[in-house]
């Protein structure tokens, strides 16, 4: 009647005594069995060992590691490479691993693989401090062996892979610093070769004036401000020379007017005259390129040229003279003050000539500095390209230069094995037991697994029970109150078909049909 009305806990210990050898029976037998099992299951032995990481002994302020990647990812670059054919491989054959399980290599590989365990161990915030390595094998003398041969491919793995990344950093960095120099020392030669050419007006280039060093643009803008000052110097210095010169030509054309006049038997001939003339018109050109119509020598060499002319025309009028007398005027001696004139004239003939050099050489001068300065700018802009690519070629070759001596410094702190390291902290111990199976957690597992198939049992017996033990029963079957209860009749047969127990309870109820009709 389980499920056909609320069950109490009465009910439950009732069915519970009712089924009770039932139940237990087959905790028992479940349990035996799982014993059984365990028996004949192969014992499975694990041995451990624990790994710690210590890092470098010398500060990483004095050398820094060449290794940085993160140690979660290389202990699983190394675990693969150690989990590699080549590797597992020669420790199947030296153990003669899964020998007796009748299957090829390749499964034997993969049988041990599963059976090499890596477990991490976390610390939070301050990375891994080390991992547990461990190997299950059905001998425990096996397994010890074969976690060593492991833990031993762990650590020397580790000291191989970090020399070799930190020689091949090393070697990387060397032949990147020879190309490095290489390019440095061409954009030496092209710096120097370029300095070399435009010496003097390179830009931010010093030159010593006196006892102060002046940038070249400065110096040469203030030689030419000083060439120019000269220039004007020089060229008032010749307009004066031109003056005097002119002044001392009309002189000597004057002195020898008056000599003329004073002696007639010896005066000037009509070709004197003209060359006098001629040199008077000079002397006007020459004057009034330097000043105006009003200026005085101007206007007394305009009177000169005048009385020439009109000398000149006076001649020409008279009748000619005799040739002894041009003779004789040829022949005549100058007076002092006309020969010093002329020496004087002469002298400054030749300071005329040294300040004309002057001005030339000046104006050559200043043309060639105006030059410079004009081509300063176009100069600086590749003086400037040149510069940067000479100054990023040095920062790059002493960057190298900086990195390869770290990196040398790492690489040689790794062959020393000062680096980071792993540590054997525990050597792999020696299982008394194997940790499979255990015969108690079978047995206890069998027995559980046992109580559970019989209240299963016993609840789908009882629940296909339809016999009525007390009132809750007919109540529950027939919804009609008990009017009394009868003991248990020995000798009452109890039917066990369906149709003889509804006929009965058919039979139990018609007087109770009829007290109530």
């Amino acid at each position: 009647m389980l499920g056909h009305r609320e069950m109490t806990m009465q009910d439950y210990l009732g069915m519970l005594k009712r089924r009770f050898w039932l139940i237990m029976g087959s905790a028992l037998v479940l349990m035996g069995m799982g014993i059984g099992i365990s028996r004949i299951l192969p014992p499975q032995y694990v041995s451990q060992t624990l790994v710690l990481i210590e890092q470098q002994k010398v500060p990483e302020n004095y050398v820094k590691p060449v290794v940085d990647e993160d140690l979660g990812a290389r202990l699983a670059s190394m675990k693969e490479q150690i989990l590699s054919r080549s590797r597992i491989e020669p420790i199947i054959e030296r153990y003669n691993l899964y020998a007796g399980t009748q299957s090829n290599m390749d499964d034997r590989i993969d049988m041990t693989r599963k059976a090499i365990g890596i477990n991490p161990i976390q610390s939070g915030s301050r990375g891994m401090p080390g991992f547990f390595i461990s190997f299950k094998a059905r001998d425990a003398r096996t397994a010890q062996l074969v976690c060593g041969d492991i833990t031993s491919l762990f650590v020397s793995a580790n000291l191989n892979a970090r020399e070799e990344s930190a020689e091949g950093t090393t070697d990387f960095l060397k032949q990147q610093l020879g190309e490095a120099k290489q390019s440095l020392d061409e954009q030496d030669a092209k710096l120097a070769d370029f300095e070399r050419k435009n010496i003097g007006r390179l830009p931010g280039q010093t030159i010593q004036l006196g006892n102060m060093s002046v940038a070249v643009g400065s110096a040469n803008e203030s030689t030419l401000q000083a060439l120019t000052t000269q220039l004007d110097a020089t060229t008032q210095t010749v307009s004066r020379l031109q003056q005097d010169d002119t002044f001392l030509e009309a002189m000597i054309a004057q002195q020898t007017q008056e000599s003329a006049r004073t002696d007639p038997a010896t005066g000037a001939s009509e070709d004197t005259l003209k060359i006098q003339l001629k040199d008077a018109l000079n002397q006007e050109k020459q004057l009034e390129t330097l000043y105006t119509p009003d200026y005085p020598d101007v206007i007394a060499i305009k009177r000169r040229i005048a009385d020439l002319k009109t000398e000149i025309a006076r001649d020409a009028a008279a009748p000619p003279k005799v040739e002894t007398k041009a003779a004789s005027t040829s022949q005549f001696p100058e007076s002092p003050q006309l020969q010093q004139l002329r020496a004087q004239l002469r002298a400054e003939k030749q300071n005329m000539t040294s300040a004309r050099q002057e001005q030339t050489r000046l104006q050559e001068m200043i043309r060639a500095y105006e030059a410079k300065i004009e081509a300063s700018p176009m100069l600086e802009e590749e003086y400037k390209q040149i510069t940067r690519d000479h100054e990023t070629a040095l920062q790059f070759y002493n960057t190298l230069l900086q990195k390869m001596n770290e990196s040398s410094m790492a690489t040689a702190l790794e062959h020393r094995q000062e680096g980071e390291q792993f540590r054997v902290m525990d050597a792999p111990n020696l299982p008394d037991e194997p940790t499979f199976p255990n015969r108690r957690n079978f047995a206890g597992g069998g027995f559980l697994a046992g109580l559970v198939l019989g209240l299963a049992f016993a609840a789908l017996l009882e629940y296909r029970d339809t016999s009525l033990r007390n009132e809750r029963d007919i109540w529950a079957f027939t919804k009609l109150p008990t009017l009394a209860v009868v003991s248990c009749i020995n000798e009452l047969v109890h039917p066990h078909d369906t149709r003889k127990r509804g006929k009965l309870l058919s039979r139990m109820i018609k007087p109770f049909a009829r007290a109530r009709g």
